[in-house]
């Protein structure tokens, strides 16, 4: 019998009996429905982390030179905290001394930062900024916009003049009804005049990217971030993926000569990208999915010995018509192939319920509880392969069952 034959038969018998099709194809709708679900909750938080620190945090081909890591995902002991209390600080003189070593094409900046008091003479007061003293690649690096004015220069960088870029919060907060451009904002009570006011970015694990202050990192911003004891980061970007490998090496390099690290030592710093910072959220999400697939197993095991028992039901009920269709001349793989192609043409169709059943209920858990979701291409595939293989798997036996049937005792039955 031919493939199309087999599953047009079979999507008739479905029509046909519309409240045994239902109650066999339930339990694998509601295994491939969580299984969906799941992969998608998880697919959804993995985007956001990964979109968070490499494009947010960290920028795109860039690694960061740190006394020790900035994304703590894994068990850190107290033992390991102190041991980083005690690493040798990252100094201004590191940080040229890496920039000196770069291949052109390179980009570099200083970052350093705190979180500081400031008033302005537009309100009574307002919550604390993230200050930034930082060189002027930063922006490029992390690909920071400017919706109002502009950003600072290498002049002014050089000079260390008093000047900043604010975020829409900082905006809000302390020029409410006014323009910033132009006008000052007091950190530790210097002025800083404002040039220009960034992007809107959101927030990345409930921390605001937008109230924010960025000065040049050779101006008065120094004072307040204690840039002179430790460098909160230096930034180093590679001009492609493929030349990541060889500029954290560099960075390596250098920072083990000036720390006079000898071979059998390991590092007292660490050069931190996205891959190393989302080393632990790996392993989590490999659980997660596993977790994922396993328990939404179970309910396709379930969903299987269902259609396998409603599939005998359905031989023990179909006796005669199979009589009829043998001494018609059907052959045993006729018969076979008619009942394996029902089993799993009804498997797949609660497959795909499932899969439209599983997005929408990713959509309500991540509404509901303030989770990010997303589509994982390969999870789709997955569902309609373990529908199909459920069904195939549950239906040989009542298939075989009924293409050995002796005609004549089938024609008999009633």
């Amino acid at each position: 019998m031919p493939l199309f034959e087999a599953v047009r038969l079979a999507l008739a018998q479905i029509r046909v009996q519309k409240l045994k099709s239902f109650f066999t194809l339930l339990g694998v709708t509601i295994g491939v429905m969580f299984l969906i679900a799941v992969v998608s909750i998880v697919q959804g938080m993995s985007n956001y982390v990964t979109n968070a620190v490499a494009g947010k945090f960290l920028g795109v081909n860039t690694a960061t030179l740190r006394s020790f890591p900035n994304f703590q995902t894994g068990n850190v002991t107290e033992a390991m905290w102190r041991m980083w209390m005690r690493r040798p600080p990252i100094t201004i003189a590191d940080a040229y001394a890496v920039r000196d070593a770069l291949p052109p094409g390179a980009g570099w900046a200083i970052d350093d930062m705190r979180w500081v008091n400031a008033e302005s003479k537009y309100t009574n007061g307002g919550p604390q900024l993230l200050a930034h003293a930082a060189t002027p690649q930063l922006f490029t690096i992390k690909n920071l916009k400017v919706t109002e004015g502009r950003i600072y220069n290498e002049e002014e960088e050089q000079l260390g003049l008093p000047v900043a870029v604010i975020g829409v919060e900082t905006q809000q907060y302390y020029f409410p009804n006014v323009d910033p451009i132009g006008r000052d904002i007091k950190i530790g009570g210097l002025p800083f005049r404002v040039i220009g006011v960034l992007d809107k970015q959101g927030t990345v694990f409930g921390q605001p990217l937008d109230r924010v202050v960025y000065a040049p990192f050779h101006s008065a911003m120094q004072r307040f971030t204690g840039a002179r004891v430790n460098l909160a980061g230096v930034l180093v970007q590679a001009p492609s993926p493929a030349a990541m490998d060889d500029i954290q090496e560099t960075v390596t390099e250098v920072m083990r000569q000036r720390h006079k690290l000898h071979p059998s030592q390991e590092n007292d710093f660490v050069v931190e990208t996205s891959a190393s910072a989302l080393s632990a959220w790996d392993k989590i999400r490999g659980y997660l999915v596993a977790a994922g697939i396993f328990l939404p197993a179970i309910g396709l095991v379930v969903g299987g010995i269902v259609i396998m028992t409603i599939m005998l039901v359905a031989v023990a009920e179909r006796t005669r018509e199979i009589g009829i269709r043998k001494s018609l001349g059907a052959r045993r793989r006729d018969v076979m192939a008619q009942f394996l192609a029902e089993a799993t043409t009804l498997s797949i169709v609660g497959a795909a319920i499932g899969i439209g059943l599983g997005f929408g209920l990713s959509q309500i858990l991540s509404s509901a509880f303030n989770l990010p979701s997303g589509v994982a291409p390969w999870s789709i595939v997955v569902a309609l392969a373990l529908g199909g293989g459920v069904g195939i798997v549950s239906g040989i036996y009542p298939a075989s069952r009924a293409s050995r049937l002796d005609p004549i005792v089938a024609l008999r039955s009633e």
